[in-house]
């Protein structure tokens, strides 16, 4: 389970404040996979590296009860002079893994073919993603935060992550962001829906994905346009 507590995230650009995260309460229940929606800028995967704890909130706080992973395709804690496979030994040493393991499970899931051994500051944008997601996909977690990285390469990889991904969300709880409503709707059980800082929670993720078209229609509901209620002390 995790829980988010008065949760709160502006952005300063220019001076001119943008806040993604008004005063969030939500709770994310252990072995359910979660859909978030909303428009771009809306907050989504700043949410998910908050939840991860790559990126710090202005206020509130995240509590969880399981282990975490970081946003799956995200690469930005990989060393660049490192080969990839050097990477993926030192994730393995970190979280206590077989380190001969991993490198074979990333090495054949990833298919990088020879670039798996050359410096990953060398690598394309799809190939940073597709060895962040064989890492993350090989070490197992309660909770997987996935942003957007069945998109990432060619038709087979993107079929094999897609199949991946249902199994793991099929043994652990998920997070996820994508613009394909088809996927979310096939592999999410809820979902949240943002906009303009504030989060609603749909317990039917069609109903979180038919709220969050209408809102990007300009239909927007109560509770988006109302700021969330005081804390009472």
């Amino acid at each position: 389970m995790i829980e988010i507590r008065n949760l709160r995230k502006t952005y300063y650009v220019k001076g001119v404040g943008k806040t993604v995260a008004n005063d969030i309460n939500l709770t994310f229940p252990s072995k359910k996979s979660v859909g978030l929606f909303g428009r771009n800028g809306a907050g989504k995967s700043t949410l998910l590296r908050m939840i991860a704890g790559v990126e710090d909130p202005d206020s509130g706080s995240i509590v969880s009860d399981g282990t975490i992973s970081w946003p799956v395709g995200f690469a930005g804690s990989f060393h660049p002079q490192l080969t990839g496979a050097q990477n993926t030994r030192f994730v393995a040493r970190v979280y206590g893994l077989d380190t001969d393991e991993l490198i074979a499970y990333v090495e054949e899931f990833a298919n990088l073919g020879v670039h798996f051994h050359a410096p990953f500051r060398t690598y394309s944008s799809g190939m940073k993603s597709r060895l962040a997601f064989g890492v993350s996909m090989g070490i197992k977690f309660d909770t997987y935060l996935v942003d957007e990285v069945t998109s990432v390469g060619d038709a087979t990889f993107r079929k094999r992550s897609k199949a991946l991904l249902r199994d793991r969300i099929g043994e652990s709880a998920a997070i996820v962001v994508s613009h394909s409503m088809p996927m979310m709707s096939e592999i999410c059980d809820a979902g949240v829906v943002l906009i303009d800082g504030n989060a609603h929670w749909f317990d039917d993720v069609d109903e979180a994905i038919e709220a969050h078209e209408n809102a990007m229609d300009g239909m927007l509901p109560n509770w988006a346009t109302q700021p969330p209620p005081k804390k009472v002390l």
